[in-house]
């Protein structure tokens, strides 16, 4: 009404342009409160997810928690959520906006012009078709863009916590470019889901604007007399652009759902996989049939090696015999063990002190043989021999510096050794020196060890195969 007036010289009225400015401060303190709104609920709901997703992994068994991909993990709780929250909250919005949107647009249209408000409607079947053809391309899409995300935050997070060991190995250089080519395949997934998404948008606004085109044409051959066409012509100029002011209203909630539908694609795969790590039924030991007729009946001391291919349960029989998992007996007898894998606890401290940990009171001499023994005070990444600072966790360290602490723990204790995969991941100069140390070790105690290691098996007094489906005893 205000611009037909200016433009036809009309007088226009000062409540028509203090309306004009106080119905666009209240929609532009509207969009902000919507806004805000969205991102605080999208905020919450983040989150929640995290927290419940947090609580999951502390209340699953050892096991189950150890059989999830690290990458997986990282993904579930950084990314996913986010994800989620914003196919809960961003394109529901979005999809209650199209709905209600064009309803609403194309009944004020039809208030001044019906045949203006059936023009932008006949376009709308087109878009919906167009939103079909995407829907299942964007969301092949997203799932590979998903994974790919996952293998590229285990990768990286492994090559992390094994970084002082690819240094001292001088294997940067290979390892960065294994992390450059996942992270283009990342870069491919995430630029074919927007390029997708982004042809959706282009159809949209291609549409949106041929709409508006031939309304405008119409309008305007109208107003200057040159065609009679019904419910265009003898309009007056402020109704004319009415139409066209509302019209991209109506194609406004296709653009933003077509912006959205991306996040749906992601939400839907971040869903599914929040799904299958959180609602994972506990995972089965391969094993058990045959873990449940072993009879083990264990030597007071000596070198037992338990082997099998991986998944044939030699890690859930040591977990058995530590008591960290229900269905078999300890193998400490009241008297403690010495646990070694790559796992094993480094408290914060020096690394004597994180040698001497639990073993009760030892001398500094002895500290010094048992890492000497082990290649400690050798390490190049270990350049202050016992006064080398350790982080908490042993965050600093590699896998295999973490066994061989482990091993040089288990020296001093005197207790039985429970050792699993005590070689794995280690160079030949290493892994020969643990064996050494083990073998001496089972001289004087029982050395209780899950491996791969044909070497180490081999210098074994007593060997459990565990793919003998038959009843396994084993007897001093």
């Amino acid at each position: 009404m205000a611009m037909g007036r200016l433009v036809m010289g009309e007088t226009v009225d000062p409540w028509l342009v203090a309306a004009t400015i106080a119905l666009l401060s209240l929609a532009c303190l509207a969009g902000l409160a919507v806004d805000s709104a969205q991102a605080s609920t999208e905020t919450a709901v983040s989150m929640g997810l995290r927290e419940r997703a947090g609580k999951r992994l502390n209340e699953m068994p050892a096991r189950q928690l150890q059989s999830l991909s690290i990458g997986s993990v990282i993904v579930l709780m950084q990314r996913h959520p986010e994800a989620v929250a914003a196919l809960v909250v961003g394109h529901r919005a979005a999809s209650a906006m199209m709905a209600a949107g064009p309803l609403l647009a194309s009944a004020t249209l039809f208030l001044v012009s019906w045949q203006a408000a059936l023009l932008v409607i006949c376009l709308t079947p087109v878009m919906i078709l167009f939103f079909a053809l995407v829907g299942d391309a964007i969301r092949q899409r997203a799932d590979a863009q998903e994974r790919a995300f996952g293998r590229l935050a285990g990768q990286f997070a492994d090559r992390i916590r094994t970084l002082p060991t690819i240094l001292a190995n001088h294997a940067a250089a290979s390892e960065e470019a294994k992390l450059a080519r996942r992270l283009e395949a990342y870069a491919g997934n995430t630029m074919g889901v927007l390029r997708i998404a982004f042809v959706n948008a282009g159809i949209i606004d291609f549409f949106a604007s041929l709409s508006i085109a031939i309304l405008a044409v119409f309008l305007g051959l109208g107003h200057l007399k040159l065609a009679m066409i019904p419910g265009f012509s003898n309009l007056e100029l402020g109704q004319s652009l009415f139409i066209l002011m509302i019209a991209p209203e109506y194609f406004a909630p296709f653009r933003r759902f077509s912006e959205q539908y991306h996040a749906k694609a992601e939400g839907l795969a971040a869903a599914a996989a929040l799904d299958r790590l959180l609602n994972a039924e506990p995972v089965p030991p391969n094993a058990l049939p045959v873990l449940d007729r072993l009879r083990v009946v264990l030597p007071q001391t000596g070198l037992v090696a338990v082997v099998g291919p991986s998944g044939s349960g030699k890690s859930t029989l040591l977990h058995r015999l530590a008591g960290l998992e229900p269905g078999g007996a300890p193998a400490a007898d009241g008297h403690g063990i010495a646990w070694v894998s790559t796992d094993s606890y480094v408290p914060e401290g020096t690394l004597g002190e994180a040698i001497g940990w639990n073993a009760g009171a030892v001398a500094g001499d002895q500290l010094e043989d048992a890492a000497r023994a082990i290649g400690l005070l050798d390490d190049a990444l270990l350049p202050g021999g016992l006064e080398t600072r350790l982080d908490k966790g042993g965050a600093n360290l590699s896998g295999g510096q973490r066994l061989r602490i482990a091993v040089a723990r288990a020296m001093l204790s005197g207790r039985r050794v429970l050792a699993d995969e005590p070689t794995a991941k280690l160079d030949s100069d290493t892994a020969q020196a643990v064996r050494d140390v083990l073998t001496a070790l089972s001289r004087t105690r029982l050395v209780l060890v899950a491996t791969h290691d044909r070497d180490l098996a081999a210098a074994a007094d007593l060997v459990v195969d565990l793919t003998r489906n038959d009843a396994i005893e084993v007897a001093a």
